[in-house]
């Protein structure tokens, strides 16, 4: 997968992996990731599927409506990815955090329901439930953030509200940030997940 790997300063940080939204690339989050953790490694990836020339990570059969089958497989890719880097790149497999926009956030919620221990946290700016009608993983050492929208045209507030439960359910710890900006990442939005990473993850937690 096409990527870029930048070492951090302080390697007991997890290391953040960054998923970008439909059209994005591995550049489009790293001004994101500095202001989360400028001393964090950050592993960028960018998707492997096009959709009328844009990156996304997996298929869709229509705006809001998943390619399950193509999901699944992405994820296992995905996750396959992750393993194989943390070997070439000799960051710890057990301590990787996602940063994820719109359909970067779907992929990385999709690791979350499908590959126990895939990812230690993640910040999910604007995610839909990603799958429905499975079992997850036990996520009892996973924390999570949702950023959404409650006028986001693209992500209902029930879609956002459903999938917290639905985390909560499998014992993640997920706090729900809502912004009134539509599907936009704003900077108040930033600056709340900077501040939630900083509760989990200062002193090396």
């Amino acid at each position: 997968m096409k990527h870029l790997f930048e070492k951090g300063k302080d390697p007991s940080k997890p290391t953040l992996l960054l998923l970008h939204g439909t059209g994005g690339n591995e550049e489009q989050l790293l001004p994101i990731a500095k202001m989360i953790d400028d001393e964090a490694s950050i592993l960028s990836v960018r998707g492997n599927v096009l959709e009328n020339g844009m990156p996304r990570y997996f298929r869709r059969i229509a705006e809001g409506v998943f390619d399950e089958e193509d999901l699944i497989f992405r994820t296992k890719e995905l996750n396959h990815f992750l393993d194989e880097s943390a070997e070439t790149y000799e960051f710890d497999r057990d301590q990787v955090v996602a940063i994820g926009y719109s359909n970067g956030a779907n992929i990385a919620g999709s690791l979350l329901f499908q590959e126990q221990n895939a990812l230690k946290g993640a910040i999910l700016h604007h995610p839909m439930v990603p799958r429905r009608g499975i079992e997850l993983p036990d996520l009892s050492e996973t924390s999570v953030f949702i950023g959404a929208g409650s006028n986001d045209p693209l992500c209902s507030p029930a879609e956002s509200t459903e999938l917290h439960s639905l985390l909560v359910r499998a014992k993640a710890n997920v706090e729900l940030h809502w912004e009134d900006k539509g599907h936009q990442l704003t900077m108040e939005e930033v600056e709340a997940a900077a501040i939630w990473y900083r509760k989990q993850y200062s002193n090396n937690k």
